[in-house]
């Protein structure tokens, strides 16, 4: 039965343009530079749960359509690194004419507040590739934790890391989950030693924390605020019920209705723009004890939806007409303590009537056969593989045929099985240890995926085996997930610096979008069915979902 959890309206207008007058104008400005470009300013009615983001232009000065901010008050706030907002903090706009804000910054005392994952690494000394080990602290809380304690080496080894590795994938300070059993991963975190020497990313971290004083050893700089083509865009976010919320992966269907899973909690839950309600669609475990949530969320061409469904174990099939779950747990015989299944691909199961799914902490695959509700045994493509490990098997896509194309996201392959024969033949990624995480094929069979490590996207075409990427340019930026649109950009989320990256695919134009705050995105989608394709993500840290509209 579904969970009805009530919104304030909002009437966020025809996101196809932006034809109504201003409802509000206004000017950035500070004392120490002027006018400013590139400052984030967010108004947020009193009472509602959805907020507009528009950035200044080079004169400083910003609008927003009366479509987007309907009669009321408004809460202002703003994001512009070494500023905090000086007034005014609320504005009423009334409904005849055009409210004014002459927008004041002052500078902060403390930066640590505003930097994100990526400027904390940028700014820190030490190498790349250390660097890059710390990217998994930033998937479940930001690196400001960990930067502004005062742990030891020996600390970081022998109490935190361990205590972080007992926690599960789905844990983060909100919402904390404990694993029953160790991940067959968590003993390269919890190593307290390596040939005798402190592990290295405790050490690493110990040097650039507050342990050896009471400020850091190294200027903390931001990036630049946004510029040009970075400041054209409107963000429209929507709160979700509950802080606990972790909206994972996020999809708009044919009808505009947004779809989320919840990867800490048993619920798939849907979001209707035009109203900003939330209706949810809680189910029980399914394997009562073990984690709670779902990950990875696909749409059939049937029009169901399903969704690996991680600790609680197999995959589920869900009816959005009559709001009812179809479950298929694995078998015993498929069981461990660890068993997770992250990603399924049912895009193209009626082929030959198998969807695809992966045990992510065992680095192996297997497929269901839909009608019957069979499994077959787990598939460990691996095991002739001629390259050193570690290897996996992490985001999961396929082609019009039904072959799996699966990322390596431990090691810089591509894998693609083949789905007649079982045949698994592998690509390299020519950026070295690039991690590639999650991407999405295309309607020519090409699969674009994300490189976490690489700072890149790329393309396989499997017609001819060639990789093409394109850089992202913060190496920082962590690239979790891709996806091509239908006018040939490439967007992505970085995990680590709050920006939403486009991509000309032809001319490699690249335009970012800095979100209002720390979002931490995972799944990217973005809506072809309006005049100008929208992004849509959700803010898996803030519990909100959020909608990004190219100006230009």
């Amino acid at each position: 039965m579904a969970l009805f959890l009530g919104a304030a309206i909002f009437l966020a207008g025809a996101s196809d343009g932006f034809a109504a007058g201003p409802a509000l104008t206004g000017r950035v400005t500070s004392d120490k530079e002027g006018a400013m470009e590139g400052v984030l300013v967010s108004a947020k009615r009193e009472g509602s749960t959805v907020t507009t983001t528009v950035v200044s232009d080079g004169n400083g000065q910003f609008s927003f359509l009366a479509d987007r901010l309907p009669p009321g008050r408004y809460a202002i706030a703003i994001r512009a690194f070494g500023y905090n907002l000086d007034g005014p903090k609320a504005v009423d706009i009334s409904a005849s004419g055009t409210a004014t804000a002459m927008v004041r910054l002052a500078p902060t005392k403390d930066v640590t507040a505003q930097m994100t994952n990526a400027e904390w690494l940028a700014s820190a000394p030490g190498d790349l590739a250390i660097k890059k080990r710390a990217f998994g602290c930033g998937q479940c809380h930001t690196l400001a934790r960990p930067l502004m304690s005062t742990y030891t080496a020996e600390d970081f080894a022998t109490k935190i890391m361990p205590r972080m590795a007992s926690y599960a994938s789905q844990a983060y300070p909100q919402l904390i989950q404990t694993r029953l059993a160790p991940s067959n991963r968590a003993g390269r975190a919890q190593n307290q030693t390596q040939n005798g020497r402190p592990n290295p990313l405790a050490a690493y971290l110990a040097s650039i924390n507050l342990s050896n004083g009471k400020t850091h050893s190294y200027e903390l700089k931001g990036f630049a605020r946004p510029k040009g083509a970075d400041t054209k865009v409107v963000i429209t976010e929507y709160d979700l019920p509950r802080k606990t919320m972790q909206p994972h992966d996020v999809i708009v269907d044919a009808a505009g209705t947004v779809w989320f899973s919840d990867f800490g909690e048993n619920s798939l839950s849907k979001l209707d723009p035009k109203t900003a309600k939330v209706t949810e669609y809680p189910y029980q475990p399914t394997r009562p004890g073990y984690a709670n949530g779902n990950l990875n969320l696909e749409q059939d061409r049937e029009g169901k939806i399903w969704v690996g469904m991680m600790n609680q174990t197999g995959v589920a099939r869900f009816d959005p007409k009559d709001g009812k779950f179809e479950f298929h747990p694995l078998p015993a015989s498929m069981l461990n303590e660890s068993t997770q299944q992250a990603m399924v691909a049912p895009l193209h199961w009626e082929v030959d009537g198998k969807v695809w799914f992966n045990d992510a902490d065992n680095s192996t695959l297997s497929r269901m056969d839909v009608r019957s509700g069979t499994f077959e045994p787990w598939w460990n493509v691996f095991t002739a593989f001629p390259k050193n490990g570690p290897h996996g098997a992490y985001g999961l896509a396929t082609d019009s045929q039904n072959n799996l194309f699966f990322l390596d996201f431990p090691n810089d392959y591509i894998g693609r099985v083949d789905a007649k024969t079982g045949a698994a033949t592998f690509f390299q990624v020519p950026t070295p240890d690039a991690h590639p995480r999650r991407g999405r094929m295309d309607d020519q069979d090409r699969l674009w995926f994300a490189e976490w490590y690489g700072g890149k996207v790329g393309m396989l075409d499997p017609k001819n085996g060639e990789i093409k990427e394109w850089p992202v340019p913060d190496i920082y930026a962590a690239p979790y997930d891709v996806v091509l649109d239908k006018n040939g950009q490439i967007w992505t989320g970085n995990d680590n610096d709050d920006r939403i990256t486009r991509i000309d695919s032809n001319t490699g134009r690249t335009i970012q979008y800095l979100m209002p705050h720390e979002v931490n995105v995972r799944r990217v989608f973005v809506d072809n069915s309006t005049a100008k394709p929208t992004f849509w993500a959700g803010s898996n840290h803030t519990a909100s979902i959020f909608k990004v509209e190219p100006v230009e």
